[in-house]
């Protein structure tokens, strides 16, 4: 076996592009709303009549939300978790008991079987309750042991460590590292097969879990063999045990918010780890982890869409009891329309995580891009409603729950909301990673036909073959872009009842067709050098997630109108909030081409290169001693391990 190596990969931007582009799934073997929208095709087809559960799935759903909702309500204590920043054995002994560990494990490996429809609900409800103890239970479930193993593993796997993670044991995912967030092609953490087993050395950290956890999902790289007999190597995910000689948790990091949260640095150590617990081939982890975060994303939202519901319905009690010059403060417009944003803002969003988890479960859809952009949308419009509920309760919203209490007044964590909804933007891609992710997919019918073209390696022949494939796709694709049905008065007149939704789906069909005409003419303006207009890309992205908010809302309106539940009402919120969109998306068409982009880029150069250092005088910096990013090479670990299973 070779000894560890204790230099850091260094890669190019190139090569760190090329790694995650063998990672993403290169194919499109199903039909998918979001990506038809963003080459402006309008499939409403896709989503409408609305896919709903199967009744069965409802009754098993139905029935355990309802012993969830009493166990929030009678065994979480909010406060006690926030204040002493620990979420208590006994709530997880609970959780355990009524199978929480197991809601989308499959019942014949002793877990429930939820769809992800009921799984997200579950997790809006128990988020609802402390978001540490929503943040536990998705780390858990959605990027934990049990999905990558429940979609990669072999059946050997399945049923050793299946069955743990349905009861008893709780797992964590190990990615990211102190010198590596974003870009996993600089991995350090490595394992080198020896025998029957890979011998782990490297430093882990922002382990979710990773304090109280038994098992744990790992990246690490092996290293190609020489020989080539031993494995292709690259980036490999390894089941291990937590418990494990040779690992230490050296530290259970805090954070603004989730104070709960049992999140940690993990150290590696000639640690020895089973060949047959690796998932996959070699090589296979990234896109075991991708794969995994497809679905596995939509939790995130889920949570946002339960925040927005308990924001919403603080808002109403306080502004209507709340009295300002006269009346309530809900009848200012100055906090109504908050209010309205807050309700319309949490129906549209309910509609995109419901619609998205509905179109997973059938798996009758490729939703990779849906789901993305539900992570996206939720997570930014989630502190947003959290911000706005702040500044509608005012100096009471910046105060805390424990403060409001001590002077006789309701508990009202308003702040802490705010603090723990925060993450959600840097959670399981930042939003600025989110905005590049999407846009690769979303521009990848035209890299399959012209990326030869504008790739300045490819020889002269490869561009002359791309270019007459790019002739061939553009002159077929160019000429739908001019017309379509949001052009006839008539279009989408189911959408009438009362409210009239069909004059926003009329904007989304045109819009869509107009946003594909954008990424059209910026390829064709910039060409190689697209992937670096990120303000573009994203502005581009954000579109197209309003645009699939948009339509979602419509459709659920519709859905419940006939259901006859809450049907005038909810077109009314569908109104609402795409009347607010269409006000966004305007706004950012107008962005895509005026804007400060290659300004700020000249300005940056000047605060890099310390043109401006005066600007930063006349302050004292409170930061304390120590270097930007900790030291992460491999050794034995120097500190005491922090590592609290719970009993």
């Amino acid at each position: 076996m070779s000894a560890p190596t204790t230099k850091k990969p260094t890669v190019t931007e190139r090569e760190a592009r090329q790694v995650a582009e063998a990672a993403r799934e290169q194919n499109w073997r199903k039909p998918s709303f979001a990506k038809e929208l963003f080459l402006g095709r309008f499939r409403l087809d896709l989503i409408h009549p609305h896919p709903l559960p199967a009744d069965e799935d409802v009754r098993r759903g139905e029935e355990f939300l309802a012993e969830l909702r009493e166990f929030c309500e009678t065994k979480i204590d909010s406060a006690l978790i926030e204040r002493e920043a620990r979420i208590p054995d006994e709530v997880i002994a609970g959780l355990k008991e009524i199978g929480a560990l197991g809601m989308k494990i499959d019942p014949k490996y002793g877990g429930l079987g939820l769809t992800q429809v009921y799984y997200n609900k579950a997790l809006a409800l128990v988020g609802s309750a402390n978001p540490a103890v929503g943040a536990l239970l998705s780390a858990h479930q959605s990027i934990g042991v049990p999905q990558p193993l429940k979609i990669f593993g072999t059946q050997e796997q399945k049923d050793a460590f299946l069955p743990r993670c349905a009861r008893t044991d709780i797992s964590a995912f190990l990615l990211t590292e102190p010198d590596v967030g974003s870009d996993p092609a600089r991995l350090a953490t490595t394992a080198v097969r020896d025998g029957d087993d890979y011998v782990l050395d490297g430093v882990k950290l922002w382990t979710t879990n990773g304090v109280v956890a038994d098992l744990l999902v790992v990246m690490a790289r092996v290293p190609r063999s020489d020989d080539g007999k031993d494995g292709k190597g690259g980036i490999t995910a390894f089941v291990v045990e937590a418990d494990s000689p040779g690992i230490t948790v050296e530290n259970r990091n805090a954070f603004m918010g989730l104070r709960g949260i049992e999140n940690g640095v993990t150290r590696f150590h000639q640690v020895r780890v089973p060949a047959a617990n690796r998932i996959g081939p070699e090589g296979s982890g990234l896109k075991i982890a991708l794969t995994t975060l497809n679905t596995g994303r939509l939790s995130l939202p889920a949570m946002c869409v339960g925040a927005g519901k308990w924001c919403l319905k603080i808002a109403r009690e306080w502004s209507g009891v709340r009295e300002q010059w006269g009346k309530p403060v809900a009848l200012h417009e100055a906090v109504g329309s908050k209010i309205s944003f807050i309700a319309a803002t949490t129906f549209a969003l309910e509609a995109v995580v419901d619609l998205s988890s509905q179109m997973a479960d059938e798996d009758r859809n490729d939703i990779r891009i849906e789901a993305a952009l539900a992570k996206l949308y939720g997570s930014e419009m989630g502190c947003l409603m959290a911000d706005e509920l702040v500044q509608i309760r005012g100096g009471r919203g910046f105060e805390t729950a424990e403060s409001l209490k001590a002077r006789g007044e309701r508990a009202v964590p308003a702040e802490q909301i705010l603090r723990d909804l925060r993450i959600n933007r840097i959670f399981e891609g930042s939003t600025e990673i989110m905005h590049l992710l999407i846009a690769r997919e979303a521009v990848d019918a035209h890299l399959s036909v012209a990326g030869d073209l504008i790739d300045p390696d490819k020889s002269l022949q490869d561009k002359a073959k791309a270019g007459a494939n790019a002739g061939v796709f553009y002159a077929k694709w160019l000429p739908k872009l001019v017309a379509g049905p949001g052009q006839l008065p008539t279009s989408y007149g189911d959408f009438k009842h009362g409210v009239d939704l069909s004059p926003h789906l009329r904007y989304v069909e045109r819009h869509a067709r107009k946003l594909a005409r954008s990424t059209f003419y910026a390829m064709s303006r910039w060409q190689g050098r697209m992937e670096t207009k990120q303000g573009f890309l994203g502005r581009i992205v954000d579109i197209g997630a309003e645009l699939f908010a948009m339509s979602a809302a419509c459709v659920r309106a519709e859905l419940l109108r006939s259901q006859g539940d809450h049907g005038r009402e909810a077109y009314q919120l569908a109104d609402a909030f795409c009347r607010q969109a269409r006000i966004r998306v305007d706004e950012l068409f107008t962005r895509l081409w005026s804007n400060t982009d290659d300004l700020d880029r000249k300005v940056v150069k000047g605060v890099l290169g310390g043109s401006y250092e005066w600007l930063e005088q006349g302050v004292v910096d409170p930061s304390g001693e120590g270097p930007w990013i900790a030291d992460a090479t491999p050794g034995p670990s120097q500190r005491d391990n922090v590592r609290r299973p719970f009993e």
